[in-house]
């Protein structure tokens, strides 16, 4: 035991929520990847575990050697991660490669990563610090507000026109952050209504220009119509043209969640595998609940509710208010990211391409994911260590 705890230190339940996680995504990357291995690799599924397997080993390792290093040295980090992101970002817009028909992905010395997963954690970790440093004057305009919130709208700015679901997940996250941070409220508020305001005029905007290309915002637009439309108002020649569209998908995953029940199929014997577009990314979880029922679907929103939960016990132990506000800012983070990723399944939210967490299959992404683990457990080890420190004096006063 003495062994475990030095290996692994930090919140050992946030560590067990790792693993857990970590383990339903081989059982449910094995079982979706069924038709995905058919048509790429000759039906060898094996092959396809492996490769999801190294990748989630690789994630799990940079968990680990992130946990160890004290979160304090972050700070500088962030602060370089942050600048290096604007850039990165700016380049993926006009040079990145397409990923699910936007320019998501940029290629940097033969490696393919979504340059927003880089500057996601970036942001949060330079909100964190300049939350920490900015304390005195946290309810001043100028010298709080405005640059705490300029690099909000920068970076969310620049991944909205491609992702706008990861820049609504991020811009969300980060007001979030600024309340618990104290910003005044009333601010957070008024600049909320102007985002929202400025979004809608550019969505309006795109979609009125009939001579010019509306790129991603005609995907948000079929994405929100085909939520909003019953199965009944379809006819038979719509539905056979469904296949390569939203509805298709929100259709099949009903159908798995549905087939579902209380207990599930059983691992391995799910029949919508086979007609769910990316069963094994986007729509992991209608897998898992068609194959482990309720039950097993209700576990994994359970795990994501433990790490929210965790994170924020942290928030109010650690003494620094940055390890707080980084503990707090990504858990939440990914947990909302969790959440869209389900309701999206479940039917009660349009389409996202959202991953779900530590769970679907990836490559890199796992990588950063692994990283925002491993921050939180670095924090966690501080309160920890703090709770160790405190233990003879307890006793002297009980004496």
């Amino acid at each position: 035991m003495r062994l475990f705890n030095k290996l692994f230190q930090g919140d050992r339940v946030i560590w067990m929520v790792a693993l857990m996680l970590a383990f339903i995504s081989l059982l449910a990357v094995y079982s979706a990847t069924g038709t995905y291995a058919n048509s790429k690799y000759d039906g060898n599924n094996a092959f396809v575990l492996l490769s999801h397997a190294v990748r989630l080993s690789l994630g799990l390792v940079v968990l680990y050697a992130i946990h160890l290093v004290k979160y304090t040295y972050y700070s500088r980090i962030f602060q370089l991660a942050f600048w290096v992101s604007i850039p990165l970002l700016v380049y993926t817009m006009f040079f990145g490669a397409d990923l699910n028909d936007a320019q998501r992905v940029v290629n940097l010395f033969g490696v393919s990563f979504q340059s927003s997963d880089l500057a996601k954690i970036a942001l949060i970790g330079y909100l964190a610090r300049e939350l920490t440093i900015r304390q005195d004057d946290i309810k001043d305009f100028k010298n709080a507000f405005v640059p705490l919130m300029l690099p909000v709208l920068v970076v969310t700015g620049l991944i909205f026109p491609e992702n706008f679901s990861t820049a609504a997940i991020l811009f969300a996250s980060c007001m979030v952050l600024l309340f618990v941070g104290r910003i005044n409220f009333k601010y957070l508020m008024i600049f909320f209504m102007i985002a929202l305001f400025a979004m809608s005029m550019y969505i309006l905007i795109v979609l009125n220009d009939k001579d010019g290309d509306n790129g991603r915002v005609g995907t948000w637009e079929r994405r929100i119509e085909s939520f909003f439309r019953s199965d009944e108002d379809l006819t038979d020649e719509e539905r056979a043209e469904l296949e390569n569209k939203e509805d298709f998908q929100e259709i099949q995953a009903k159908i798995a969640i549905a087939g579902g029940g209380l207990w599930g199929k059983m691992p391995g014997n799910s029949t919508q595998r086979n007609f769910l577009p990316h069963p094994y990314s986007d729509f992991i979880f209608a897998i898992i609940v068609e194959e482990y029922g309720l039950i097993g679907g209700a576990f994994v929103v359970l795990l994501y509710l433990i790490l929210f939960f965790r994170a924020i016990k942290i928030t109010t132990e650690i003494p620094q208010s940055f390890g707080g506000f980084l503990a707090f800012g990504l858990s939440f983070m990914l947990v909302m990211q969790a959440m869209i990723n389900m309701g999206v399944a479940v039917g009660i939210l349009p389409v996202t391409g959202q991953p779900l967490p530590l769970v679907s299959m990836g490559g890199t992404s796992l990588m950063f994911t692994g990283c925002a683990f491993g921050m939180i457990l670095s924090v966690s080890k501080e309160v920890k260590n703090k709770s160790k420190r405190n233990e003879p004096e307890t006793t002297e006063d009980n004496n």
